[in-house]
């Protein structure tokens, strides 16, 4: 007989984490409380696209699926600044034949949802959950035809950074909760195709930085892009002094005056458009008896380091292969979940936060960029001992606690090469040798 597991949330977390029981013979069930996204009814609020990079894909490469989205993505191999004069400056990301991918988040989430469903996965849409017993993962739904109560093996929660799951745990006894709201939010803009054809250079991720605020824009694969305006709800730069058309109409021609004439309707989208915040959530334990939560149920972050989907699709990687070291004992794989996700849950948070200073203000500081330049040198000289922090969040499968800690190092020791006389001229002539060996002192 096959065992049972619940998963709460048909998302990205929650359908691939399907694939992936199913895979194991697992008979799953998911609950979902919007409508079916495939019936074209809904965006469900979020952005359209996203950056998958090696940690998504690696999982996606495990269930067989990562060829297969490869052909719908559009790479970005770098930065694109662009200055309130309409100046552009280029940054990659990473050596050459590094790069991320712009993928529509809806398109990936229909993707996997189809996968699912052919390897057996039930889903239920339209299914509201009401009610969680921790002690015996029984669930109770508010459904359009009334209410529904279903009991699990193993109850899983993928549920968003609203999690039902997580609320039930809320009202448990030694439960940990924060959530943290930037004082951005962000307004979604589209530019459309000009002459049939993409209007900006389309192998790159734009960034309009402003200081306080900023704007970025990705590719998508109808020569599309997602322009998405991160500003303070409130204050002199903010959404509260932007009431009217003249106002935008001002604020655009003020920072972002190249944009203008790429988006002919920008008042009518800014108005039409929802402005939601910014949260990132932490929470422990992720465990209570047979349920657990994942992905951004446990820890949604801000969306500045673009990993996001990909700390959840890491989480499924990493619960897959708990599961066959334990041979399928829940009660040693959801602890040990836990204790391995945790601490790099709060590390790519805290990174998460501190990329969105850099993207919105150092990025346009010459000094930053230089320190960049001179850390490209450093791993090109010694490509296994330095790596730049970017990379490895992005371009490896380190964990993200270790990241954020040699990335530290990496950053005292820059602040200090960066403070020595005219390091504009002479950082050819630095001893990089001993850079690298302070970093493994």
């Amino acid at each position: 007989m096959k065992k049972e597991i619940t998963l709460l949330g048909a998302g990205l977390v929650g359908s691939l984490m399907s694939i992936y029981l199913a895979k194991k013979g697992y008979s799953v069930s998911i609950y979902e409380k919007r409508d079916d996204m495939r019936k074209g009814n809904q965006q469900g609020g979020r952005s359209i696209n996203l950056a998958l990079s090696n940690r998504g894909l690696k999982a996606l490469e495990e269930v067989g699926l990562a060829e297969q989205i490869k052909r719908l993505v559009i790479p970005m191999k770098g930065r694109m600044m662009h200055d309130v004069k309409g100046n552009l400056t280029y940054q990659p990301y990473g050596k050459e034949g590094q790069f991320i991918n712009s993928v529509s988040r809806s398109w990936l989430n229909e993707m996997l949802m189809d996968e699912a469903e052919k390897l057996g996965v039930n889903i239920h849409f339209e299914h509201r959950c009401s009610q969680v017993n921790l002690d015996t993962q029984a669930l109770e739904f508010e459904t359009p035809s009334g209410s529904k109560r279903i009991q699990s093996e193993v109850l899983l929660g993928a549920d968003g950074a609203f999690s039902a799951l997580r609320d039930a745990m809320q009202r448990s006894d030694r439960f940990n909760y924060s959530q943290y709201y930037i004082e951005h939010g962000y307004k979604e803009l589209c530019i459309e195709p000009q002459q049939g054809e993409f209007a900006m250079e389309p192998n790159a991720l734009h960034i309009w930085p402003r200081g306080r605020f900023m704007m970025i824009a990705l590719p998508n694969t109808n020569e599309t892009f997602t322009c998405t305006l991160f500003l303070d709800y409130e204050g002199e730069d903010s959404f509260a002094n932007l009431q009217t058309p003249e106002q935008v109409e001002a604020f655009f021609k003020t920072y972002f005056p190249d944009v203008i004439p790429l988006i002919p309707d920008l008042t009518h989208q800014f108005f039409q458009n929802p402005t939601p915040s910014l949260v990132t959530v932490k929470c422990y334990p992720w465990v209570k008896n047979r349920t657990c939560l994942m992905g951004d149920a446990a820890h949604a972050i801000v969306p500045f380091y673009g990993q996001g989907m990909n700390a959840g699709f890491e989480d499924c990687r990493v619960l897959n292969e708990l599961i066959d070291t334990h041979q399928h004992n829940w009660d040693t794989i959801l602890p040990e979940f836990q204790q391995a996700r945790k601490p790099n849950a709060d590390a790519i948070a805290e990174l998460a936060l501190k990329n969105f200073v850099e993207m919105r203000d150092l990025v346009a500081d010459s000094q930053f960029l230089l320190q960049k330049k001179i850390e490209a040198h450093l791993h090109e000289q010694f490509p296994k001992d330095w790596i730049p922090l970017y990379s490895m969040v992005t371009f490896s499968d380190l964990s993200y606690a270790d990241a954020l800690r040699i990335g530290q190092k990496q950053h005292e020791i820059m602040q200090k090469v960066m403070s020595k006389p005219d390091i504009e001229k002479n950082w050819p002539n630095l001893d990089f040798a001993s850079i690298v060996e302070q970093l493994k002192a």
